[in-house]
Parts: C-alpha cells; structure tokens; sequence
C-alpha cells in the first residue's frame, strides 16, 4: 500500500511537471509570441510574475491579470522583448514578441500615393491601420472622440 501511494505521488509529481513545462520551454527557448496588432492575447505562465518589462512599449503592452496570467497587446507592427520577473527579481521569461497583421481578412487599396485598408469580415470596412492615409484615420479618431463625449 506504501509502495503503490508512492507511486501515486510520483505520478502526480511528473504530471504537474509537464504541465508547466510549455511556459518554461518558452522562456528557455527564447522561441518568438506572436500577437496580431490591435488584439489581446492571454499569457499563462509558469511561476508568479511580480514585474514584466516590455522593451518597446510602442509596439506592444503587458499587463498582469493575477499573478501567472499576463494580458499581452499588440499595438503597433513589429517586434520587442518580453521579461518576466518573480518578486525575488529573478526571471520567469525573457522571449521575443512579434506584433503582426491578419492578412486573412484584410484588403489594401491605393488611390494613386495614399494607402487604405479595409477589413473584409464579412463585408468590406475601411479601418484604421498604420500606415495608411490619415485622411480617414484623423476622421475615426474624430468621430470616436465625439462618441465618447456624449457618452459622459
């Protein structure tokens, strides 16, 4: 009965190993997250984080749901790091995080040197992309700034 409780600790031991193991292999790997831009994506990791670094904030943004669920956006193209800290300082993760575009659904249209983007899910919608022609994109900035306005 000893033998076999053992063996029982043993398996469960293993179990909560590898089920931490993907967060860890992540941080020891160094192998990229990709995030498209203007989306959030939902980060578990491995041990409690107490401080995360983004090495370009204009790129993307973390924040800390609880203590091992981190909350990663991406702002704008491109790529930056990602450190995660425990309290004591040391590191949970250090990875690369690449910011990227949905080309699925997206459709690029010039009018001569100016860039529009339109979002084609399920119907065609201009959208506010970098990069484009910021006729359209001053105009939404605009328009959402009234709205949350007269919603006050």
């Amino acid at each position: 009965m000893l033998v076999l409780r053992r063996l029982l600790i043993l398996a469960l031991a293993a179990l909560a190993a590898l089920a931490v193991l993907p967060a860890s292999a992540q941080a020891a790997t160094n192998e990229p997250i990709t995030v498209k831009a203007n989306m959030a994506r939902i980060l578990r990791i491995s041990a409690p984080a107490a401080t995360v670094i983004i090495g370009n904030p204009g790129v993307a943004d973390v924040t800390i749901q609880d203590p091992q669920t981190l909350v990663l956006t991406g702002k704008s193209y491109g790529q930056t790091n990602l450190i995660v800290l425990d309290s004591a300082g040391n590191p949970v993760a250090d990875t690369i995080v690449s910011v990227v575009q949905a080309p699925s659904d997206m459709v690029t249209m010039y009018v001569g040197t100016a860039r529009n983007t339109l979002s084609c899910e399920p119907i065609c919608q201009q959208t506010v992309t970098l990069g484009d022609d910021q006729t359209f994109s001053a105009t939404a900035a605009g328009s959402a700034a009234l709205l949350q306005s007269t919603a006050k």
